[in-house]
């Protein structure tokens, strides 16, 4: 047997067990990942009044603070999970996101947690890239969206139950030191402490891991961190001028053009919005991007043909950042709005809210994982057809629990939303890998996670809490971020035309691997 088939299913025949147990170490790895992020949420009323800020600060720390730097260093250690050993990127990711959530409790202002927040972006940068390409690797075609849905699960329930773990650990801190703990630290800090300390330990199971088979030639050589600097040069500012120079005058030129138009723009909405970190911020993201995204062009053409050259994969990818837009806005914001609204305490919040937030989104995800399948295994463009579910649903159920007095209603449709959101992302995320080649997939991943940061995580609740702050009315503000649902509808009906002959090509070049 070659090395590319060991140890992989790629017929009908059973996944060997360790493959399972190794999907559900990433589900613990990825449940912790969104406790560690999501947290912010049921803390954000906290640390608002104890930081001096407002709903704009608030989503731009949950939002764009974290998303731009996850985004930036998604690409370049997506490149890297392509050419290294992904369990070992995985458990250094763990280690450093974990880090960084613990030293989130130790921020006395705004800016020391807007660091903090970094630190967190850049150490999850590693884990879908790895995990994706993991998958890709552990489970044939027929079963990746039901894989993809179970590690995608950890999301949903951490999402879901840092509300719970939070809530408990705010109220009973307050309780036994109702002026300030050791060290002076409050509820919301010994809150991140205690949900940053237990990845430490979870990183050393993610270093026990078997790393697949590879193809054929491949080899985890040192000269592999010398290309990753080099990918870093290609979208790190202000080195990106340095790799654009590497490849021509022309590019340097380019290069520099689109930087001053998006300085002009970001310059613009900062001086009409007063929001000037947020969109100098968000700039750069966009400028790193479309920096690397030239220099993939130049340098692996093939593979930038099938991601940012393809209307079915960038489809995909635009369609799940509407989606998320929506889904990361009415996430984080949920918390705040049910206590300010019905005047509930944490501990209640996290529990009515959060637990069944969590089951929401598990069902969800599971549901559209094996609806993807289902449909994929019919029609070419059945998985994307999932997507419809979560760029819809959630208009109507919106404008209902955002303007509702009726707390039972709104956790309901708190509920209902968490399953609609859901269901796009183990549909999506298992039709983009199905639009690429098997060493494509760490980069096609962090291409993905460009559209769920820089669309749906920069910009959703950000908008949400600027619209909030401008309006005095948080359920305006969540309301606000429906403008993104035509968007993804478009881009949808671009990704539903175009997938059949993406799926023939690859089929032809690949055997369907």
């Amino acid at each position: 047997m070659s090395q590319a088939g060991a140890g992989r299913d790629t017929g009908n025949g059973t996944v060997p067990f360790y493959h399972w147990y190794a999907l559900g170490i990433l589900v613990l790895v990825y449940f912790l990942n969104f406790v560690d992020r999501q947290i912010l949420s049921i803390l954000a009323n906290d640390i608002k009044a104890d930081l001096a800020l407002d709903d704009a600060d608030l989503g731009f720390l949950y939002g764009t603070a974290f998303a731009i730097f996850y985004a930036l260093f998604g690409i370049p250690l997506g490149r890297l999970a392509d050419r290294w050993h992904r369990t070992r990127l995985l458990g250094i990711g763990l280690l450093l996101w974990s880090g960084m959530t613990a030293l989130s409790g130790l921020a006395r202002h705004g800016g020391a947690l807007a660091v903090a927040r970094i630190g967190v972006g850049v150490g999850e940068a590693t884990a879908n890239p790895c995990a994706y390409s993991l998958i890709g690797d552990w489970f044939p075609q027929r079963l990746r969206g039901t894989a993809v849905g179970i590690y995608s699960s950890g999301l949903f329930v951490g999402s879901g139950l840092s509300l719970v773990i939070g809530g408990t650990v705010v109220e009973s801190w307050n309780a036994a030191f109702p002026a300030g703990g050791p060290l002076g630290l409050a509820g919301w800090q010994a809150a991140f402490l205690a949900v940053g300390l237990p990845g430490l330990l979870l990183s050393a199971w993610v270093f026990s891991l078997r790393e697949p088979a590879r193809p054929e030639g491949w080899h985890p050589a040192e000269a592999q961190w010398r290309k990753l600097l080099r990918d870093c040069a290609d979208v790190i500012p202000p080195f990106t001028l340095l790799g654009a120079a590497r490849r021509g005058s022309g590019a340097l030129f380019a290069n520099l053009t689109m930087a001053a138009v998006l300085a002009l723009t970001a310059a613009l909405l900062a001086a009409l919005t007063g929001s000037a970190m947020q969109f100098w911020l968000l700039a750069t993201g966009i400028y790193a991007v479309l920096s690397w995204a030239l220099a993939l062009r130049h340098d692996d053409p093939e593979t930038f043909r099938f991601t940012w050259g393809s209307p079915a994969f960038m489809g995909i990818v635009v369609t799940y950042g509407a989606i998320c837009f929506v889904g990361y806005s009415v996430t984080y914001w949920a918390a705040p709005f049910a206590e300010r609204q019905f005047a509930v305490d944490k501990t209640e919040l996290g529990w009515l809210l959060g637990a069944p937030a969590a089951l929401g989104g598990f069902l969800g995800v599971i549901g559209g994982g094996r609806l993807a399948d289902s449909l994929g295994n019919r029609i070419p463009a059945g998985r994307a057809i999932v997507l419809s579910i979560g760029l819809l649903l959630p208009v109507p159920l919106i404008l209902i629990g955002y303007g509702t007095h009726s707390a039972v209603l709104f956790y309901a449709i708190s509920f209902a939303l968490q399953f609609a959101t859901s269901t796009g992302l183990s549909a999506s995320a298992s039709a983009s890998q199905a639009l690429v080649k098997p060493h494509m997939r760490g980069t096609a991943t962090a291409i993905f996670l460009i559209g769920t940061t820089l669309i749906g995580l920069a910009l959703g609740p950000f908008t949400a809490g600027y619209v909030s702050t401008a309006t005095g009315n948080l359920g305006t503000g969540v309301k606000a971020v429906l403008v993104a649902v035509p968007f993804g509808c478009f881009a949808l009906w671009r990704a539903c035309r175009a997938i059949p002959e993406t799926a023939r090509r690859l089929e032809s070049q690949t055997g369907g691997v």
